[in-house]
Order: C-alpha cells, then structure tokens, then sequence
C-alpha cells in the first residue's frame, strides 16, 4: 500500500478540496499519511493570491523531499494553474496538474511512475467547467463545504478568474446531500466556502437556476448539523433577504465576512468592484440593527496603484467610524496578467507595510471593543479539538475565540457559557452558565 501525504497554501477552499482529493486516495487503496512523516506520493497544493507563491511551493517540496528523498511530487491549484512550466522547473517536482485535471489526478498519474521531466497536465482555464463537490473531513470539529467555484468578476487585482475559471455551482440537491453525509460523522458545523459565494447558483451548460438565499433556506432544514457560517460574501450579494434570514435562524450563525477592500469610493473604481462604500454602510447597518450581537470580518487592501495619503485615510476613518469586529489586511502585491499591474500611481512597498500596520492596530482594538461588548453574554461555545498548553479553544455562535482548562468531555460539544473575562492574550475566558452540555 503505497503511502500519500498532502500540503494545502491558501484558503479555506483549497483545504476542503486538498481533503476531497485525499478521500479519493484512500477509496483507491492509498494509505494518507502526515505530511512530515515518510511518504511515496506527496502532493501540494498551492495558492496564487497570498504573497511568495514560488518562494513557498519550492521550501514545501524541499521539505517533502527531506521527509522522503524518493517520493513523487504533485503540485495543484491555483498557482498550477497559473504558472505550471515554472513549477515545473523546481528540482524534484514530478507532475503539475491545472484546475480541470486536479480532481482526476490518480488516473491521469496512474501508477506514479517517475517521468524523466516533469509531466505538466494543465488544460487552458476555459476547459475548467465542471463543478467537483469538495468538504474537509476529519481535520477539525467544523468542515468546510464547498459550494461554489470560479469566478465572473473582473477585479482589476485579482487572478483568480485565470486559475479557477467562470463562475459555476453545485445544484442544491447535491449541497443537501453532501450535508447528510457530513451530518453522519461528528461534525457539528459546516462552513459554507466559495471563491464568490454569493454569486451560488450557475451550472454548468445550465446557466443560474438557483440562488444563495434559496440555499441557505434549504440548508436550515438538514437534521445532524448545529451550525452553518457563510465564509465570505460580496456586499453586492449579500442581500436584505439573507442577512433577514440568518436572523432568523436557529442554525445560521450571526457571523458575516464582507469583503470591503476600500472605503474609497475613487480606489473601489480603481478595483472594479461592483459597489461604492455606501452599499457596504447599509449592509454594516442592517446586520447590526438586527443581531446587535452579529461578527462582522473585514477584507481590505492597502497600497493599490493610485491610493494616495488622503485615499488611505478616508478608509482608515471609514473603517474606525463602521460597526465592524475584526480586519484582514493585506498590503497590494502585484500580479502578472492583472490590470492593476499596468496602472499609474504605485505606492512604495514600504509605505504599503506602514499603512497595513495602521489597519492591524485598528484591527485589534475593533476586536478587543467587540469582545466587550460581549462580557456577561450567555451564549455556546463550540469546542475544538486542538489542545495547547492544557487549554482547549472554541468559538461561541458569534465567533468569539473562547479558551478554557482542557477536558476531554467537551472536545467537539456545544456547552452554554456565561463569558466572564478577556484575558492577557486576548481570548476570551466563560464559566459555565449551567452544568449539562446541550445536546442539538
């Protein structure tokens, strides 16, 4: 039994897929393995949005190769996508599979026998038109299920169109399906990823016959899960009716993360994005005025091509003045076959770093007023596996990070706190509000 092991860069979307990848290892007799242990297949897969793409596909199958000097080196995703005669250059890479080849890459390699140049299988991205349903398994107490993939948005920084390819959905029926199957293990949250999310509803030869608000309708009704999260949602699609719906529901949790990128309306041209900072406003607004209590996350990009001193601070004042809980900052990288690329203005990488430490402050103190708010609340908390120093984590329904003492009886239950104290790292410290764990 030939032994396989797995690397996942980026996002929740490649783990889920790095996960349904390993499932079909394994339903083909493959043994999976940790990545650091020895193993005859390894495969990595890769991201193109995070910064030092080829600086980091080259240290992990350097790593590989350590743990297993002989093995078979795969490289999937995004960046295999995007540049797969680079990677393949990389000393002891055997085989590069694009997006429409990754799920298929145990046939394609049948037998992983060592080409004597690496085997580049990577189809131009329009061949990329079939949707493969994908979740995470066995990794943690939540999964993430993937529910959409490609994208048709034109953002003028981002590449992903170019490795994923056109927008394109499962059919609800088979989300439903896949729920009842993760319904049947000991997962008790499900995580709903996407590369556009709300976009939820094109098949493929089909066009849109099903919408992201008829989704999470149907996804209430499913028996075995306590809790569903909506990943990320463009403010565009996030409309009235869904965030109506999750407050609402006993199952949706009020927990939303809504890419802004700017809070100038200039540089949001510049973008291409599909909404002006009002937009954003009313969707911060309506949340808020319905779960007081919701977790809003923010995506934002500093230092874009044209984004001047003034550009900056009319996001960062946006940004102070919003309802929010938390950002995730990203300081502008540039990326080949963008438009951005091309675009007048560059700003310093240096001052791109300062102003995305200015967002990082800001970041830690919405959070740490957010989790004030929260002192003295009741609520559950749904506790992780993951044990660091004698303590345990977990996340209540708002997506506060909850750390108690270790106990095994609380690993992967749902347990009503009362939330107490913040303490010196940050966390958030509960004592129990009543003694039995809730059992939904």
């Amino acid at each position: 039994m030939k032994k396989v092991a797995f690397y996942t860069l980026g996002c929740k979307l490649n783990f889920s897929e790095t996960s349904s990848i390993s499932r079909i290892f394994q339903e083909r007799g493959y043994e999976k393995v940790a990545f650091e242990e020895k193993a005859d297949i390894y495969v990595i897969n890769t991201c193109s949005v995070t910064d030092n793409a080829d600086k980091k596909c080259r240290k992990v199958v350097k790593e590989a190769l350590k743990h297993s000097p002989d093995a078979f080196i795969t490289i999937v995703g995004c960046y295999a996508q995007l540049k797969p005669k680079e990677i393949a250059e990389i000393p002891g890479v055997h085989a590069v599979l694009g997006a429409a080849e990754k799920f298929q890459l145990v046939d394609i390699l049948d037998g992983f026998e060592k080409p004597e140049k690496a085997a580049i299988h990577a189809s131009p991205i329009s061949a990329a038109t079939t949707f493969h349903t994908a979740y995470s398994f066995g990794d943690r107490t939540r999964t993430f299920l993937k529910v959409q993939d490609g994208c048709d948005y034109s953002c003028t920084f981002c590449t992903i169109p170019l490795a994923r390819g056109k927008s394109r959905s499962n059919a609800i029926a088979d989300v439903i399906k896949a729920a009842h199957e993760i319904a049947q293990t000991e997962v008790k949250e499900i995580v709903l990823t996407g590369v556009n999310l709300g976009d939820f509803g094109i098949q493929a030869g089909i066009g849109r016959k099903e919408t992201f608000y008829d989704l999470v309708q149907e996804l209430d009704k499913v028996e075995g899960i306590n809790r569903f999260r909506i990943s990320s949602i463009e403010p565009n699609l996030l409309r009235d009716e869904i965030i109506e719906f999750v407050a609402t529901s006993k199952k949706f949790m009020p927990h939303f993360h809504i890419p802004l990128q700017s809070g100038s309306d200039k540089v949001l041209k510049l973008m291409r994005r599909r909404y002006l900072r009002e937009v954003y406003t009313s969707r911060v607004q309506k949340i808020k005025t319905l779960m007081p209590h919701a977790c809003i996350g923010v995506d934002v990009i500093v230092g874009f091509p044209g984004e001047t001193e003034e550009d900056f601070l009319e996001t960062y004042n946006f940004l102070n003045d919003l309802n929010i809980s938390y950002l995730h900052v990203f300081p502008y990288s540039e990326r080949a076959n963008t438009i951005a690329v091309d675009l007048p203005g560059t700003v310093p990488v240096k001052e791109r770093n300062r102003r995305a430490d200015m967002l990082r402050i800001l970041s830690e103190k919405k959070k740490r007023l957010f989790y004030e708010q929260n002192l003295g609340t009741k609520t559950t908390v749904l506790f992780e596996a993951d044990i660091h120093n004698g303590l345990m984590e977990g996340f209540t329904e708002n997506y506060i990070r909850v750390v108690a003492k270790y106990d095994p009886i609380l690993v992967n239950e749902t347990k009503f706190v009362c939330l107490t104290e913040i303490n010196a790292s940050g966390l958030m410290e509960a004592e129990e509000a009543y003694q039995e764990v809730l059992q939904h």
